[in-house]
């Protein structure tokens, strides 16, 4: 699979009623004419589906990580911190537009699970989040959408968060969905800015994502972290 951040699937696209023939712009022979096409599936309103095994059951195993990223598995609190980096926000951070605040989450063996592979000769990880959620990715999607830029801050700290959405993968999931972001601090020395790059997916009550974050320049990479999702969304499909 090769990713972003192919022919990929595009974002589920809404339907459209026509209050009449007088309503297209093109000229048909009648209402009761076939016009080519394909139906597209409504983005989903909400979570149906349950799936039943403990989160951190769901996690790629250390040994599934690609061979530069020796992984370990997070415990709650570590989680937490984590969590915080992925998003740009962590615990007690103020954002502005507030509306651009990342949804609540809660920490636990069944509430969110991380593991994360590090690569030491280059500082960039490939980090693993599986999240019990109600909502359909659809919710972060938009909000997404709505939130290119803001400003977190926390004390004395702050920082601009940019996020910009990209192709979602083409992959078996419910829905998909792919970004960008950027974590650049207001003061700091060269070597802080955080670049990530994640791949999303969402399968009954479980959100997939699996972010590869950087402080360098170079180039990423997006091999490893097209496998590492491929292996973690179909960890989570199996059950």
């Amino acid at each position: 699979m090769t990713v972003p951040f192919s022919t990929r699937r595009g974002p589920a696209g809404a339907g459209f009623a026509l209050a009449g023939c007088a309503a297209l712009t093109v000229v048909l022979t009648g209402c009761a004419d076939t016009v080519s096409g394909h139906a597209v599936a409504a983005a989903p309103s909400g979570v149906t589906r349950h799936i039943g095994a403990v989160l951190t059951t769901l996690l790629p195993d250390p040994a599934q990580f690609p061979a530069r990223y020796p992984a370990v598995v997070l415990p709650p609190e570590a989680a937490a911190q984590a969590a915080g980096d992925l998003n740009g926000a962590g615990r007690g951070a103020v954002v502005t537009p507030a509306g651009c605040t990342p949804p609540d989450q809660k920490f636990g063996a069944d509430q969110t699970a991380i593991a994360v592979g590090t690569d030491n000769d280059t500082r960039a990880t490939l980090t693993v989040e599986l999240i019990r959620t109600d909502k359909p990715l659809s919710a972060w999607r938009s909000q997404l959408r709505q939130c290119g830029s803001v400003r977190v801050s926390k004390g004395a700290a702050a920082s601009t968060v940019t996020t910009e959405l990209d192709a979602p993968p083409p992959i078996d999931a419910d829905d998909t969905m792919a970004l960008r972001r950027t974590v650049t601090p207001d003061v700091g020395a060269a070597g802080l800015t955080q670049s990530m790059r994640t791949l999303a997916g969402q399968v009954g009550d479980v959100r997939i994502t699996v972010t590869y974050m950087t402080f360098g320049s170079g180039k990423p990479d997006t091999a490893a972290l097209d496998e590492l999702f491929t292996t973690a969304v179909r960890k989570v499909k199996k059950g």
